[in-house]
């Protein structure tokens, strides 16, 4: 926007510099023409006049001597003509050809009328000024006095003047630059802060931190008022976006004591429900227990929105918070036939929020262990990304069922469940709290199918540290 601008001051400034120079370029070269034009015709009336007496008498032996000597000072060609175009005396031996211009100019003055000044002579035009008038006997055109000047002086003088006058328009169409530079930076200032606040203030409302102001007072009162605008916006959207959180974490804490008490009645229910109810009494035990894990779910949803915006920017090692997280799972994964692996270099550093890491990686392998048939493999990697030095990525790689590839960008959404997953318990919540946990520490969350089959779930982080020698 900025080089539109100046590009619009550039062509207002050239412009009104053209309106203002060339009117006076042009009077300029007019002006000077007049002159030469005025000179000329006068030199021109005064040979016609003392050509009287040479075509009368037909004695031209002293009119041809001071035409060639008028020549020789001036450079200018002087030829007497009759009636019948005949020349009668002339400055050279051989006159120069004549144009269809100074043709006419002859016939004109042999039909006893005078030279009209010639059009604007430009710098770029080489033509020579030809004027021509009548010899006049008793009234009657007996001949013509023709002079043929150069224009090279003229058109020397009309350049330097037009080489003025451009140079006058640069200068001024660089002034107007060097005048809008600032202006243009004053206007575009406020909008600036807009572009450049915008993802600030998308990334404060999203950890949960106040937005920096875009407005800094500066710029014209409309642009002002739109920063202003967008600050209080800003801040409204912050507002809102927190008290979803906090209705969120607060509803899903109040509601897990109502849900406890539920639970436990229904528990104590058992043995005292008649067998009719049985069935539908286990059910009732089951909504509860899933109920339960969705508010387990959305707390931690909640937590990790929350303590986002502390110090997401930690500089965290991986070693530490991976191995405790598969110490911690190896025990189920075990019991339910499974192999867990680590692999990968160790000794790498992200940046994540203290526990990102723990979060998860327990939301990823609750659902690599729930999946994966009895004698499969989870493989846990750490390693930097190849292609992206300053990236590290945590990946968990399983030999489970998979998924179809229509249904991967879905897997991160919020309570989504696979169709073919809903026998499975689960709250569809855990990659959706483990992407955010991510996507708030400035990484990326992605799911991929291997070749060999499985699901392969890849953390990409910011890597902090330099990747240790082998």
């Amino acid at each position: 926007m900025r080089s539109r601008l100046l590009v619009i001051v550039c062509v207002l400034v050239g412009l009104l510099a053209m309106g203002l120079g060339l009117p006076l370029a042009l009077s300029s070269s007019r002006a000077a023409q007049q002159e030469l034009f005025i000179d000329r015709l006068t030199d021109t009336i005064y040979f016609a006049s003392r050509a009287q007496r040479p075509i009368t008498e037909d004695t031209a032996a002293g009119l041809a001597a001071e035409l060639a000597r008028y020549d020789e000072v001036y450079g200018v060609s002087v030829t007497i003509v009759d009636r019948a175009g005949q020349v009668v005396a002339a400055s050279r031996a051989q006159p120069p050809e004549l144009d269809a211009d100074g043709l006419d100019r002859v016939q004109v003055a042999l039909a006893s009328r005078r030279s009209a000044a010639p059009p604007l002579i430009m710098p770029w035009d080489s033509r020579p000024l030809v004027l021509a008038e009548p010899v006049l006997v008793d009234g009657e055109a007996r001949g013509a006095a023709v002079t043929v000047s150069p224009t090279g002086a003229l058109r020397a003088s009309e350049l330097r003047v037009w080489s003025l006058v451009v140079a006058l328009v640069l200068a001024a169409v660089g002034v107007g630059v060097l005048v809008a530079l600032p202006l243009t930076r004053w206007i575009l200032r406020p909008v600036r802060r807009l572009d450049e606040g915008t993802g600030r203030v998308t990334r404060a409302v999203l950890a949960g931190r106040p937005a920096e102001a875009v407005s800094d007072g500066s710029g014209p009162p409309e642009l002002r008022h739109l920063t202003l605008s967008f600050d209080r916006m800003a801040e409204s959207v912050g507002q809102a976006l927190s008290t979803q959180r906090a209705f969120v974490a607060d509803a899903s804490h109040q509601l897990r004591n109502p849900l406890t008490a539920l639970r436990l009645r229904l528990s104590n229910l058992d043995g005292h429900v008649d067998a009719a109810a049985a069935e539908q009494h286990v059910a009732a035990l089951e909504e509860a227990e899933r109920l339960s894990g969705v508010l387990d779910g959305l707390l931690d949803l909640a937590r990790a929105e929350r303590d986002a915006g502390v110090d997401r920017h930690a500089d965290t090692p991986l070693d530490p918070a991976v191995d405790d997280r598969l110490e911690a799972w190896r025990p189920l994964a075990e019991h339910t036939g499974l192999r867990l692996l680590r692999g990968g270099v160790r000794g790498l550093r992200g940046r994540i929020a203290p526990g990102g890491i723990e979060t998860v990686l327990d939301a990823v392998l609750d659902n690599a262990v729930k999946f994966t048939p009895e004698g499969g493999t989870v493989t846990v990697t750490v390693r930097p990304v190849r292609g992206e030095p300053a990236r590290v990525e945590i990946a968990v790689l399983d030999t489970g069922p998979g998924m179809a590839p229509d249904e991967l960008e879905r897997a991160t959404d919020r309570f989504w469940r696979s169709p073919a997953q809903n026998n499975v318990d689960g709250s569809g919540l855990g990659l959706a709290i483990a992407a955010r946990t991510v996507e708030l520490a400035g990484g990326t969350l992605v799911l991929e199918l291997p070749p060999g089959g499985g699901l392969k779930v890849v953390a990409k982080l910011v890597r902090t540290g330099p990747v240790p020698t082998p």
